[in-house]
């Protein structure tokens, strides 16, 4: 599998750097440098910002207990893969010129709001408001996996609660979060449907979105494929000067924590943590809930939709199928490795997407089938199945690797000694242990795939659209009703397929028992 992810990989880059050989040079012109500054400006500071708040609404939600706790961690932990799409057309309900605040200060002060939601500021917005919640959720699982004999002599110790993040949380903290920086850092980088919808023009346009127009609008190649060897270079680097750091946390269990209540100023200042980080995070999702209602019988009655709705969910079930058989094959075989150049070759394959983003690598494939002679309305639907597949590839092997390998520390020897064939070993002894985090990794990927735009905006046609791309086409035509709809059930799709993948694998994995 490592080495059909590589050879893939590898024939995209000859794809570029075929066409970059042979392109004249186009008309159309891009500041390079620009770019690069702009699109690493939005990515370090939606990072940073979403590390602060991912600490504090951690902090909070580890201290506090009330009814509904669990509701809204699992509200938290969706983030991951809530569709930007839908969170940057919630921010432009909540806070754009015709969006809820606006209109509320219309009729209270016969003023209208003007905030700055497209550009920098819009990006970033949305950017925190689904990195930061992941992060949260991230940091959670680690402030709830500390030791409770620590907690318990912090608490003889009477620590006050500066005191004991310092000396109990922090250490806790510290350890994931360059590695969780630099997967935030990546995934702003990358980002693609957010600063298309609220980048504004070309003063906030990162080179995601550069590529994009390239290709699309301008059809240079040869601008695009620049841009797309510079991308690649830059997150290669990334990875390559991060691979050494601690690994995130993949769980997401509630284990159970003891209590220990903080009390006054520091009691107050939770609850405002949590309060603000839950309206910021679920507004603009009730916005979209709320407007989408409006255009639902318009909607319904378009061939079109329903269309979009069947290809998104073949293609969803396809690519998380794809992702789910690619991720067990690695996790299966990385854990049986006993060589660590063997293990770092069916970690490394894993990761690929997160140095091919997905407009570079659906731009290798579109050089690609072009080379050969394709159609894209034949290749299309090939080519979106596997980058979508990949896109979720790193995220699935983070869930299935550790079980793997608790299973091949704690029952390799027993294993190897019925001799059991590699699919008996597989269904009888490993499937009932992973069958709930590969309920998850099924979920995740699904979502992903549901919501992705980078490589169906390339090639995406009349006939070939997914819900993500009718929505798109809805905002640029102003049908404003017709996108809120579309994003309202793409979210209703999301978290129902979160929720409930998860938990009928659960059941048949304890029904097989």
């Amino acid at each position: 599998m490592a080495l059909a992810i590589a050879a893939l990989i590898a024939t995209l880059f000859w794809s570029i750097l075929s066409a970059a050989a042979g392109q004249p040079p186009g008309t159309s012109r891009a500041d390079i440098g620009y770019l690069i500054y702009i699109t690493t400006l939005q990515a370090a500071l939606s990072t940073v910002l979403s590390l602060v708040v991912g600490i504090a609404l951690a902090w909070a939600l580890n201290r506090l207990r009330f009814w509904g706790r669990t509701f809204l961690i699992g509200l938290f932990a969706s983030a991951i893969v809530t569709p930007g799409l839908v969170v940057a057309f919630g921010l432009l309900s909540v806070w754009g010129r015709a969006g809820w605040l606006s209109g509320l200060s219309q009729s209270l002060f016969h003023v209208p709001l003007d905030l700055p939601i497209f550009g920098l500021g819009g990006v970033v917005a949305a950017h925190l408001i689904l990195d930061g919640a992941f992060a949260a959720r991230i940091l959670l699982a680690r402030l709830d996996a500390i030791p409770q004999a620590r907690l318990k002599t912090g608490q003889s110790l009477a620590l006050d609660p500066w005191t004991r993040f310092v000396v109990i949380d922090w250490p806790a903290l510290r350890g994931t979060l360059p590695g969780l920086a630099a997967i935030i850092f990546l995934l702003a980088f990358t980002s693609f449907p957010i600063v298309l919808l609220l980048g504004g023009g070309p003063s906030v346009q990162t080179l995601e979105v550069a590529i994009y127009s390239a290709v699309r609008l301008d059809f240079d190649l040869g601008l695009a494929v620049k841009l797309a060897l510079i991308q690649i270079a830059i997150c290669s680097a990334i990875i390559l000067a991060t691979s050494a750091l601690a690994p995130i946390v993949s769980s997401l269990d509630h284990p159970a924590v003891p209590r220990w209540r903080d009390a006054g100023t520091a009691r107050v200042l939770q609850w405002g943590v949590l309060a603000i980080a839950t309206l910021g995070f679920a507004s603009p999702l009730l916005a979209v809930l709320i407007d989408g209602v409006s255009g639902l019988g318009d909607v319904l009655s378009q061939r079109a939709f329903w269309n979009a709705v069947a290809t998104s969910l073949w293609i969803g079930a396809a690519s998380a199928v794809l992702a789910l058989m690619l991720a067990l094959i690695a996790a299966a075989g990385r854990a049986s490795a006993t060589s660590r150049l063997a293990r770092t070759a069916l970690g490394a394959s894993a990761y690929a997407y997160l140095a091919v983003p997905a407009v570079a690598l659906s731009l290798g494939a579109f050089l690609l089938v072009r080379n050969l002679g394709v159609a894209p309305d034949t290749a299309g639907p090939i080519v979106v199945v596997i980058a979508n597949a990949l896109l979720s590839l790193p995220f699935a092997m983070a869930t299935l690797a550790p079980p793997f390998d608790a299973i091949a520390r704690g029952r390799g020897k027993l294993i190897r000694s019925l001799d059991l064939s590699g699919a008996r070993q597989f269904l009888d002894i490993e499937w009932p242990l992973i069958a709930r985090d590969a309920g998850l990794v099924l979920a995740l990927a699904f979502c992903f795939s549901l919501g992705d735009l980078g490589v169906i905006a390339l090639f995406g046609t009349q006939d070939f659209v997914t819900l993500p791309l009718l929505m798109v086409r809805a905002v640029g035509a102003y049908r404003t009703h017709d996108a809120a709809t579309i994003a309202a059930l793409m979210l209703v799709l999301t978290v129902a397929a979160f929720v409930a993948l998860p938990k009928l694998f659960g059941r048949l994995a304890d029904a097989g028992r």
